[in-house]
């Protein structure tokens, strides 16, 4: 299944500075952008077809796969002065590299890929920041399995804060963290079918509109996950990730717990780079 990626958001709350122009995809956890652990993740499972919505800051992630170097995150071979690659990344990926405006909502963005899915009936969506162990071959059966428009991926509320049950004299009845709460958010991961395009109008969200459109019809399903799910809206969060990473705390890496196969992650053996 193709998968499409929305990757061309201001991510203000991730910038630096006035003068850093880095798409938050393009944020550091490892040795690797956040945007190749969402890859990663996706071809594990053998969906290696993407299409990226870009916009702000683009050109950073189109360097960066123009000048992919596979020895980073892969062991290789030196002899006589030539790399012998043991493993591959990214060799049977196909990614098409779409600018869909610099101000374009991302429901927007998905119309103007929309051509690039060639009819497929169903294909995988993400924001290209969020990080999961999510079980994805049960979460596109189950959808595959309804009538319905489109799957989203609900996680626990994240927050710390707690909620207060507040009487009207000003004493507190109750006291309950969040996170405890009967109450689901939006995960980021979707499964989609061509009927969202029938209610996402130009200029549209995809949540807001295309969603909650399909909501009201009863044609929306949710996949619950209380696994690994860790979003990268602030530099904290993202250096979290780095620091977990760098003591090999990463649960979002399948690629690594499940073992790479060939048809997933580009083949192994070792090849000339």
């Amino acid at each position: 299944m193709k998968v499409v990626l929305f990757c061309g958001g201001y991510g203000m709350r991730m910038r630096n500075g006035t003068d850093d122009d880095m798409p938050k995809p393009m944020a550091m956890v490892g040795p690797r952008p956040l945007i190749w652990h969402v890859m990663r993740y996706y071809a594990h499972y053998g969906h290696t077809e993407f299409i990226l919505c870009l916009g702000y800051g683009a050109h950073h992630i189109k360097e960066f796969f123009l000048t992919y170097r596979e020895t980073t995150s892969n062991d290789f071979v030196l002899r006589d002065g030539r790399t012998e690659l043991l493993s591959t990344d990214i060799a049977s990926w196909r990614i098409t590299f779409v600018q869909t405006g610099i101000e374009s909502p991302i429901g927007e963005r998905l119309r103007r890929v929309r051509h690039h899915l060639d009819g497929d009936e169903m294909f995988l969506a993400n924001y290209a920041d969020v990080l999961t162990d999510a079980p994805l071959p049960e979460m596109i059966d189950r959808f595959a399995r309804r009538d319905a428009g489109a799957s989203m991926m609900v996680v626990p509320p994240q927050s710390s804060f707690h909620c207060v049950d507040l009487g009207e004299d000003g004493l507190v009845g109750g006291i309950t963290a969040v996170s405890e709460l009967p109450l689901w958010e939006n995960g980021g991961y979707f499964v989609l079918r061509q009927e969202i395009f029938d209610h996402i109008p130009e200029n549209g969200d995809l949540v807001a509109d295309g969603c909650a459109r399909l909501a009201k019809r009863g044609r929306l399903v949710a996949h619950r996950h209380r696994g690994f799910w860790k979003p990268t809206d602030t530099v904290k969060e993202r250096a979290a990730l780095d620091a977990a990473y760098a003591r090999g705390d990463h649960p979002w890496a399948v690629w690594e717990r499940d073992g790479a196969t060939a048809g997933a992650t580009g083949g192994t053996g070792a090849r000339t780079a």
